[in-house]
C-alpha cells in the first residue's frame, strides 16, 4: 500500500513514525523548506533555542512515553518552578495558581487582580440562581465567565493565560473546545441539579487536591530543544520525506489518489496533517462536503521575538509575564523569561526572554516591520518589567512569524471537527489530522495522529 501524508509537522511527522514497519510505502511532502512545522529549534550561539512551541503537559503520561520510545527520555528536563505575573492597571502582579485556567471558585487567589465588586460577586455565584447548561454542548468563555464573575476576570485573568495558549481572548473561545474538564463537571453537576461555575472550579480543585504526590512536573522540555524530538520521528519512521514540495490539490483516479506537486505515484491512502484552510482546499475535489465543513475554521496569527542579552541583572525572578487584555501602554501579549523558568538555558548565562505578540482579529503584529517588533519588545519588556533589555546588552535576536498559528477553537469548532469526520467517513483513503482536528497542545496532537495513522491502514 502507497500512502501520502501531506505535512511534515508534528502531526504528519508522528504519523509516519506509526507507519513504520508496516510493510507500507510512505511518503510524507513538506510546502515549506523544514521539518517541524509549528515546533522550532533555531541555533542561537548559546545553544538551540525554541521559536514555537516550548514545553508540554508531562502529565500527559503518554506524550512521556512517546518521547521515551523514540530514545529521548535522558533530554527531558523540568521547569524551575518559578510563578508568572500579570501586567494589569499599569503595574505587574502574581498571576493565581489556584482556579481552572484563570476562572477562580472564590476571591481569595484573584482579590488583587479585580475590583471589590467583583471579587463580592465571585464569592456569592454559588447563592445565585444556577444557569442552563446543555450536557454535550459548548459555550463561550468570554460569555459564561462574565456572566457569573463579570468583566474584571474575564478579560485580566481568562483572556491572559488563554491568549498565551491559544492566542485568543476569552470571548473567541469555546469552555469545551478548551476547557474540557471543566464541561464535563458541569455537565456531571447538570444531571444533579443547579449548575454553579464556582462549584464546578472547586470541585475540580478539590479532585486536583487529592491526587497523590510524586507525580512529577507539570511541564517538561527537550534540553536541546524540540529539533530533537521532530528530527527524531523523521529520521525513526524511515518515511520518504520531500521538503519545499506544495501539493495544490488531490484527485482521484481508478488506481488511487494522485497528489498535484507531489511524486508520480497513485496512493490508496491520503493523511492530512495540514491546517484547516489548506485541508478544506485539497479536500474540494475528492471530498467536497467535508472541504465545506471546515469553512468556519479560522486561525489566529502571532509573533515570537526572542532576545539573548548578556544579562539577566533586574530580570524579575518569574518564569514570565501576561498581559491583561484591555492594555493600552503596551503592545505584547506575554513574556517567557526563558532562562528563570528553565535551568537547563540559565546554565548558559545571561538572560533568554520570548516576546510574544498577536491574538486572533489582531493582524498588527502579523504584519509589522521585524525592526518594529524587536523595539516593541524592548520597549515593553522595560515598561512592564524595568529590565533596560538596550542596557543589558542585546546579543541574539530572532523574529518568528506564525501565519495560522493555531486555530480558533470557539464554541461551534467541535460541532465543525464532528461534521467533517462524518463526511469522510464516506470518503475511503482520506484521513485529517492535526491541531485543529485533536486539539492544542503536543500530547493531544501526538495522540490523534498516532490514532489516524492505524485508521483505515490495512
Amino acid at each position: 500500500m502507497n500512502i501520502a501524508i501531506i505535512g511534515a509537522g508534528l502531526a504528519g511527522l508522528t504519523a509516519a513514525y506509526e507507519l513504520r514497519g508496516s510493510g507500507h510505502a510512505v511518503d510524507v511532502y513538506e510546502a515549506t523548506e523544514r521539518i517541524g512545522g509549528k515546533l522550532y529549534t533555531v541555533a542561537f550561539s548559546a545553544g538551540p533555542t525554541d521559536m514555537g512551541a516550548e514545553a508540554f503537559l508531562a502529565r500527559r503520561r503518554d506524550a512521556v512515553e512517546f518521547f521515551t520510545e523514540l530514545g529521548l527520555a535522558d533530554s527531558l528536563v523540568e521547569p524551575s518552578g518559578l510563578g508568572s505575573l500579570v501586567y494589569v492597571d499599569g503595574e505587574t502582579r502574581p498571576l493565581p495558581r489556584g482556579g481552572v485556567m484563570g476562572i477562580p471558585s472564590s476571591s481569595a487567589g484573584v482579590a488583587h487582580l479585580v475590583s471589590p465588586g467583583t471579587a463580592a460577586r465571585i464569592d456569592a455565584e454559588g447563592e445565585r440562581p444556577g444557569f442552563d447548561w446543555t450536557p454535550g454542548g459548548d459555550v463561550n468563555v468570554g460569555a459564561i465567565v462574565r456572566d457569573r464573575y463579570g468583566d474584571d476576570v474575564a478579560d485580566t485573568i481568562v483572556s491572559a493565560l488563554l491568549g498565551g495558549v491559544y492566542s485568543c481572548t476569552a470571548d473567541d473561545l469555546g469552555l469545551r473546545a478548551t476547557i474540557p474538564q471543566l464541561a464535563e463537571e458541569l455537565d456531571r453537576l447538570a444531571a444533579d441539579g443547579p449548575v454553579h461555575l464556582s462549584t464546578a472550579v472547586r470541585n475540580l480543585e478539590n479532585a486536583r487536591a487529592e491526587l497523590p504526590t510524586g507525580q512529577g512536573p507539570v511541564f517538561a522540555t527537550f534540553r536541546d530543544g524540540y529539533h530533537e524530538a521532530y528530527e527524531a520521528l523523521a529520521e525513526k519512521s524511515g518515511a520518504n520525506i520531500y521538503v519545499d514540495a506544495f501539493i495544490s490539490g488531490i484527485e482521484r483516479t481508478p488506481d488511487g489518489y494522485r497528489l498535484k506537486g507531489g511524486e508520480d505515484t497513485a496512493y490508496d491512502r491520503v493523511i492530512l496533517a495540514v491546517p484547516a484552510p489548506t485541508a478544506a482546499l485539497l479536500l474540494k475535489k475528492v471530498a467536497p462536503d467535508a472541504a465545506a465543513a471546515l469553512a468556519p475554521v479560522k486561525l489566529a496569527d502571532s509573533v515570537v521575538v526572542g532576545m539573548r542579552f548578556a544579562t539577566d541583572e533586574g530580570l524579575p525572578d518569574n518564569s514570565g509575564v501576561l498581559v491583561a487584555t484591555g492594555a493600552e501602554d503596551v503592545r505584547a501579549k506575554a513574556f517567557t523569561f526563558s532562562s528563570r523558568k528553565w535551568p537547563h538555558l540559565a546554565e548558559r548565562g545571561g538572560a533568554l526572554v520570548r516576546a510574544s505578540f498577536g491574538r486572533f482579529g489582531d493582524t498588527l503584529a502579523i504584519r509589522a516591520d521585524e525592526d518594529d517588533l524587536v523595539d516593541w519588545a524592548l520597549d515593553d519588556l522595560q515598561t512592564i518589567t524595568g529590565f533596560d533589555g538596550r542596557a543589558a546588552g542585546l546579543e541574539e535576536i530572532y523574529v518568528q512569524r506564525w501565519f495560522g498559528g493555531l486555530p480558533r477553537y470557539d464554541e461551534h469548532h467541535l460541532a465543525t471537527v464532528a461534521a467533517v469526520e462524518k463526511a469522510l467517513a464516506n470518503v475511503p483513503g482520506i484521513d485529517v489530522t492535526g491541531a485543529w482536528v485533536g486539539g492544542v497542545g503536543v500530547p493531544a496532537v501526538i495522540a490523534h495522529a498516532r490514532r489516524a495513522a492505524h485508521g483505515r491502514v490495512g
